[in-house]
């Protein structure tokens, strides 16, 4: 009796001394934290599919492998109505990606004369790129897509009154035409060649950079790059024999006839998103360009440096340490904002996923698409955006 009177404060010390262990805390947090996300989830998933069984439709992926029976307007790959709804989902994965990457190349080019322009001593050029920025920045992109769709493009002239460009390039109410390329045997050569031309760019870069580190002697890695990069092609092609010729569009009576056409969707799309992430993106570059202290400035100054060379050398390399991250940011919005597209009709993934829901019933699994292909998106943009910003940190030692 007096053993067990003596050991429960023990009992009731080591208990109260379990309780308040952090470690011990923690993991029965987290473990709870597991059980309730778990529960939910089961308790959405359960429900789902009882909603689904009493409407009749069945769950699953298998209605990818049925026919698809609709057209899309712009395919980058072979693709017919009577192909499965899987090969149609591919198509707008595609199509995503290619207007996504086109816009952030133009926007990327556009930010940076912008951004650059709103601090030039030139007053006139200052308040042109403020005026850009303050007037794309305030209109939501829905409207922009709008103003380019049906206030630019539709108002264009018809295909028998093409307005005519450069290099063989016709833009009227149904798009821009141009020359498309024709592929012969032995064109597999100037691909092999383009591809052993950038692993020699890259070689190049990589040897320049450690003989520059070593000796301090610089090589103009730019202009050799872009010699290889058309040269070696080029060679190719002439060994090859001349395997490729460009089927050229021929303005006839009515109608364009030849060459590729991109529709005005793509071409709205791809206008509307550039321009107005532009508008983000030089007020980005301006801020990382008066983030570089003043000083480094005045130094590459007082060597004699030319002012190009001080913007190239001393202001942008710094400056980009500063930039890339919110780029980061700016590059996955616009993305995100080219679903979009399903206002216009432009062949997105949400324009023909929403085609697919409506033909087959399989909400839930389209929006579980949707999310897996944009989350894929947004994931391999960061990873290639935070290795790029590793390599321009400061190395530390």
């Amino acid at each position: 009796m007096a053993e067990s009177t003596s050991s429960a404060p023990f009992e009731e010390s080591r208990f109260a001394a379990l309780i308040y262990n952090p470690a011990v805390r923690g993991f029965f947090y987290q473990l709870l934290t597991v059980i309730l996300v778990v529960g939910f989830v089961w308790w959405v998933a359960d429900n789902t599919i009882r909603n689904l069984n009493a409407a009749g439709i069945a769950s699953g992926f298998g209605f990818l492998d049925n026919r698809a029976g609709f057209d899309i307007a712009q395919t980058p790959i072979d693709y017919n109505n009577d192909m499965t709804y899987g090969r149609a989902l591919i198509v707008g994965i595609i199509n995503t990606i290619i207007v996504s990457i086109a816009g952030i190349i133009t926007a990327t080019i556009i930010g940076f004369i912008v951004g650059v322009g709103r601090l030039s001593s030139n007053w006139l050029v200052a308040k042109l790129s403020q005026v850009y920025v303050e007037v794309f920045r305030n209109i939501p992109p829905l409207l922009v897509i709008f103003f380019f769709y049906t206030g630019v493009l539709s108002l264009l002239p018809a295909a028998r009154d093409s307005i005519s460009l450069p290099l063989d390039f016709y833009l009227n109410n149904r798009g821009l035409a141009f020359p498309s390329p024709v592929f012969e045997a032995g064109s597999w050569l100037i691909g092999v060649a383009l591809l052993v031309a950038i692993a020699a760019v890259v070689a190049l870069s990589i040897w320049a950079h450690r003989r520059q580190m070593a000796t301090g002697q610089q090589f103009p890695v730019f202009t050799t790059s872009v010699a290889i990069i058309i040269l070696l092609p080029v060679i190719a092609y002439f060994i090859a024999g001349m395997p490729v010729s460009f089927d050229i569009p021929e303005k006839g009576r009515f109608n364009l006839t030849g060459g590729a056409v991109l529709g005005p969707e793509f071409m709205s799309l791809y206008l509307a998103l550039s321009l107005y992430t532009a508008a983000f993106m030089a007020e980005i570059i301006r801020g990382g360009i008066l983030g570089v202290p003043k000083g480094q400035t005045e130094a590459a100054n007082a060597l004699g440096l030319h002012p190009r060379k001080v913007t190239r050398l001393v202001v942008v390399p710094q400056a980009m340490r500063i930039i890339i991250p919110p780029m980061t940011s700016e590059y996955l919005s616009l993305t995100k904002n080219s679903s979009l597209a399903v206002a216009i009709g432009y062949a997105d993934i949400v324009a023909v996923g929403k085609t697919v829901l409506n033909q087959t019933g399989q909400a839930v699994e389209v929006v579980i698409i949707w999310m897996i292909i944009y989350l894929t998106l947004s994931i391999l943009t960061s990873i290639f955006m935070n290795w790029f910003n590793a390599k321009m940190a400061l190395v530390e030692r």
